[in-house]
């Protein structure tokens, strides 16, 4: 294992256990963003080394684990940066939930940059479990009813999709096992150098286990219902980190297998399970975005229908893999952005409903500024990254065996945008109405803290760049990431 990767693994792991013994919220602070800053030099290092490591390790970075290890290492940062902002001059009473918050935001950075790495599938598959342990705290920060539900919840839908993949990660050994009289063992090289022998029944029902059981945590139709409670009752932070990383972490389970099965010469099976996911979920994110009321919710119901995307350029396959892999990219940033957005919102407002919500614009100006750019982005609207990312994902299916997954897929996504836009836009707009902000239990305020506006700002920034320019580093990984999923 390389010095940077032993960085980025341990170091988040030691600062949790540091800053359990530390009650001071201010030094746990500054304990988080130095990790935060060192974790993303150490991911930056990684980078110039190239995605590469030894054969058969069962800690090492491939072009697709850089790829999710450097979304979780970004967004981390953002999100460390606007929690001091929010825990220090936030309206939060219980000290206790204060001061467990940086120790369980490490830990949950050191499971997520364990999944990344992992090359070993029964690792894999623990340290997608310790996501969840690490996040759930997280959810019920608030200590409300809704949080302690929205974190049960949480815990047993994820916890039953986690068992079924388990099952799965079992019957994949099984297939191995079939093919070889003994078992070859769970790392992720060895099945790709025997896929082509696997036993094609117990392979095809682990995938179908697999992509049940980590769709869950995707947040895939229908098997997404924890996803809007848990993203609507979180802190701002932790709902930018379970939307733009965790997501992509469980996604990166399901993406080992279909890796093995495209290696098996069972590629169809898999994608048609993944376009019809993918649809299911376009189609009930859709639905669900037309009228929403709560603009959180708002927000998880649109990484429903995002995940619903990827899903959807995964099974068109070819060219569309590239897609999907850059609108992983894409989604991550601009939803980050905007539920860190939607805390400015929140600080303001004192409610996540969004008629309370008016005159944003004026009252809060450079939050309104980056709402209306984040709106038309994860709409799929130009110039932005998303628009290139699904119009990748269009064509393919376009030029496809079948032209009417690509007409439903645009027509969803038509739909999509039409609910962001008449919840998100109207939220602008307005007189800024005092009267509905004296409501709240708090006096409304009307400070934009540089540290609230620095990270969605940034994120914003280069999903704008990524609308025009792919730069050749990420395209090159992002190609790689694609040829090892048949794309």
């Amino acid at each position: 294992m390389s010095a940077p990767l032993a960085v980025v693994l341990a170091l988040p792991a030691l600062g949790a256990a540091a800053a359990w013994r530390m009650r001071s919220v201010r030094v746990q602070l500054a304990l988080l963003v130095g990790i935060a800053v060192a974790h993303l030099g150490a991911v930056a290092v990684l980078w110039r080394a190239g995605a590469a490591g030894a054969a058969g390790a069962v800690l090492a970075l491939d072009a697709l684990g850089l790829l999710v290890l450097s979304l979780v290492s970004v967004l981390f940062l953002a999100a460390s940066l606007y929690s001091v902002s929010y825990l220090l001059h936030g309206t939060h009473d219980e000290a206790a939930a204060r001061e467990r918050f940086v120790p369980c935001l490490l830990a949950f950075l050191a499971a997520m940059s364990f999944v990344a790495a992992s090359r070993n599938l029964a690792l894999l598959w623990a340290a997608i479990e310790a996501t969840t342990l690490a996040s759930a705290p997280l959810i019920y920060f608030y200590r409300r009813p809704g949080s302690l539900e929205a974190a049960w919840k949480y815990l047993l839908i994820c916890s039953v999709g986690i068992a079924l993949a388990l099952l799965g990660t079992f019957f994949l050994g099984m297939a191995a096992t079939t093919a070889q009289g003994t078992s070859p063992g769970l790392g992720f090289d060895d099945l790709l150098a025997i896929a082509p022998s696997l036993d094609a029944r117990w392979l095809r029902a682990a995938f179908v286990l697999v992509l049940v059981g980590y769709g869950t945590k995707i947040g895939l139709a229908p098997l997404h219902t924890w996803l809007p409670d848990a993203h609507s009752q979180a802190p701002s932070p932790v709902s930018a980190l379970l939307s733009g990383a965790l997501l992509n972490c469980a996604l990166l389970g399901v993406l080992r297998f279909l890796a093995v099965c495209v290696a098996a010469h069972e590629a169809a099976f898999a994608q048609r399970l993944l376009l019809v996911l993918g649809l299911a979920s376009l189609l009930v994110g859709a639905a669900f975005l037309l009228g929403q009321r709560d603009y959180k919710r708002l927000l998880a119901y649109s990484s429903v229908e995002n995940m619903g995307v990827i899903a959807v350029g995964l099974g068109v396959a070819g060219g569309a893999t590239y897609g999907a892999l850059l609108h992983v990219v894409n989604h991550s940033l601009v939803k980050a952005a905007l539920f860190l957005l939607a805390g400015n919102l929140l600080r303001a407002y004192g409610s996540t409903v969004a008629a309370d919500v008016r005159g944003a614009r004026r009252r809060l100006p450079v939050t309104g500024v980056l709402l209306a750019v984040g709106a038309f982005a994860i709409g799929g609207s130009p110039p932005f990254g998303p628009f290139v990312s699904e119009l990748a994902i269009f064509f393919g299916a376009m030029r496809g065996s079948a032209p009417w997954v690509g007409v439903a897929f645009a027509v969803l996504l038509g739909i999509a945008f039409i609910g962001i836009a008449g919840t998100l836009l109207p939220m602008l707009a307005g007189d800024g109405d005092e009267a509905a902000a004296a409501a709240v239990d708090h006096a409304p305020e009307r400070a934009e803290p540089l540290l609230t506006l620095a990270s969605p700002a940034a994120l914003a920034a280069v999903v704008v760049a990524l609308g025009i320019w792919v730069p050749p580093a990420l395209d090159g990984l992002l190609r790689r990431a694609a040829a090892a999923l048949g794309g």
